[in-house]
């Protein structure tokens, strides 16, 4: 099945490059806070993001890897959609004018193996050219096709929000909560960035994080 619409909480059984119609991307919608890499390099007031939370979205880990240490699980990558976007800035964050034209847009959701859980919703822009050179299997975690190839890589965080994302309420299903965090960031290995990402999380991360505020 494939998503044809971010309305959607089911997965693809069978991801493909959809080459039709460029359709919207899940973002955290008029945020009623975020942060700079300014806020991110000082760190958060506590009682606006717990300790725990603030090692988890403002260090420079793989979130997948994360993910698998927090939860003591396998960590599945649902590929939801890969959209050639051109050279449209796709009404991405401005940090998307450092990945190279033309981009193509790849969207997925990390779940839980053991428990089904979904615990975040990410998209990424990569090059065509970059996208065929270290993600040949996109159904991959990216730390995982990018550790494969030995390839040295940093962080560098840009961005971190807190608001709703309504078209992902079902997918996480926490319907009792509808303010999420996210983040966006550059991936950048031998002095280029090779993609841009942005992340949600889902509730279900606090099961393993605590309280995302003290």
């Amino acid at each position: 099945m494939k998503i044809s619409s971010p309305l959607s909480a089911s997965t693809p059984s069978n991801p493909s490059l959809n080459r039709g119609t460029i359709s919207a991307w899940n973002r955290i919608e008029e945020p009623m806070w975020q942060g700079s890499e300014t806020d991110i390099r000082r760190g958060l007031p506590f009682n606006l993001l717990s300790p725990t939370w603030q090692m988890f979205l403002m260090g420079d880990g793989a979130p997948t890897r994360h993910l698998q240490l927090l939860t003591q699980s396998e960590i599945s990558v649902d590929v939801v959609a890969m959209t050639p976007i051109g050279e449209s800035d796709d009404n991405a964050p401005s940090d998307i004018t450092a990945i190279a034209g033309p981009r193509i847009r790849r969207q997925i959701f990390l779940r839980s193996q053991q428990t089904g859980e979904i615990f975040s919703h990410a998209t990424s822009w990569w090059s065509e050219a970059t996208m065929q050179k270290y993600l040949k299997d996109p159904s991959l975690p990216i730390w995982v096709s990018l550790n494969q190839k030995y390839t040295e890589l940093y962080r560098d965080l840009k961005g971190i929000y807190k608001g709703n994302s309504p078209n992902l309420a079902e997918a996480f299903g926490y319907p009792e909560i509808d303010t999420y965090w996210g983040r966006h960031y550059l991936l950048w290995h031998g002095g280029e960035p090779i993609t841009m990402i942005y992340e949600i999380y889902s509730p279900a991360i606090g099961k393993y994080l605590g309280s995302s505020s003290l």
